[in-house]
C-alpha cells in the first residue's frame, strides 16, 4: 500500500483540531480508496472489548448507493430538525453570546450536510457484529466501546491526511433499509456514518470548551 503524505501536525495539535467537518467537505474532489484504506489500517490498531475485534467497516463510493443513503439521511434529519434537541431550534447558551453563535453555526452546518450527504465522495459506516439480531440490553458501553475508538482513530488518521469527516448517527433511523441496500447482515449493527472528503481551506483550530474545573471531579462528584 502506497503511503499518503501526512500533515506536519504534533500529536496534541491532531487531537485538538480534529473537528466535525460539514460545510468544508470538498464534494468534487475524488478521494482515492487507497487513502481510506490507509486510515482504516490505523483504525484497526484501536482497542476492542476482550480483543475480539468484531468490527467491520463498510466503505461506500458508488454514486447511486451514496445518493440513496443521502436521501435516507435527509429524511431523518428533517425529523430531527423538528425536535427541540436540534441545535437550530434551541440554544442553551443564550447567556453566552460566543457559544450561542457557535451553536447556531453548528445547526446551520448540520442542515447543510443533510442536503449534500449523498454527494460526499466517500461514506464510511463502522459496524460491529453483536451476534444476535437484537442488541443486548446489558453492557451497551462494552458493545459500542469496541467500535467507537476505532472509528475515532479513523477520523484522526483522515485529518492527518487532509481529509475531513463528521460523526453522524441520524442514518440509524433507516438502519434496516441501509443495511439491506449494502447487504449488511442483520446481526451486524451500524455504529455511525462518517462522510469523508478532502477539506477546503487551510487548517482547523481548537474549539472553545468549558473550563476543565467545571467538569472535573476528583475522588467523587
Amino acid at each position: 500500500m502506497t503511503e499518503t503524505a501526512v500533515l506536519p501536525l504534533s500529536l496534541d495539535e491532531l487531537l485538538t483540531t480534529t473537528r466535525s467537518v460539514r460545510k468544508r467537505l470538498d464534494l468534487d474532489r475524488p478521494v482515492p480508496l487507497e487513502v481510506v484504506k490507509e486510515c482504516l489500517e490505523i483504525a484497526l490498531q484501536a482497542p476492542s472489548g476482550s480483543n475480539r475485534q468484531h468490527w467491520h467497516f463498510v466503505v461506500v463510493t458508488d454514486a447511486e448507493q451514496r445518493a440513496t443513503i443521502g436521501e435516507y439521511y435527509r429524511r431523518s434529519f428533517a425529523a430531527y430538525a423538528a425536535s427541540p434537541s436540534y441545535a437550530g431550534n434551541s440554544n442553551p447558551y443564550a447567556d453566552d453570546p460566543e457559544r450561542a453563535a457557535t451553536q447556531a453555526r453548528v445547526g446551520d452546518s448540520a442542515s447543510y450536510l443533510a442536503e449534500v450527504m449523498g454527494r460526499v465522495p466517500v461514506l464510511v459506516i463502522p459496524c460491529i457484529d453483536a451476534g444476535t439480531e437484537d442488541l443486548p440490553a446489558a453492557n451497551q458501553s462494552g458493545l459500542w466501546g469496541s467500535i467507537l475508538p476505532a472509528a475515532w482513530s479513523y477520523m484522526l488518521a483522515a485529518r492527518a491526511r487532509g481529509l475531513g469527516s463528521a460523526w453522524t448517527t441520524l442514518h440509524q433511523r433507516y438502519e434496516s433499509e441501509i443495511g439491506e441496500l449494502l447487504g449488511i447482515p442483520k446481526t451486524v449493527h451500524q455504529a455511525a456514518l462518517l462522510p469523508t472528503a478532502y477539506f477546503t481551506g487551510e487548517t482547523f483550530k481548537t474549539a472553545r470548551r468549558q473550563p476543565l474545573d467545571e467538569v472535573l471531579h476528583v475522588n467523587g462528584w
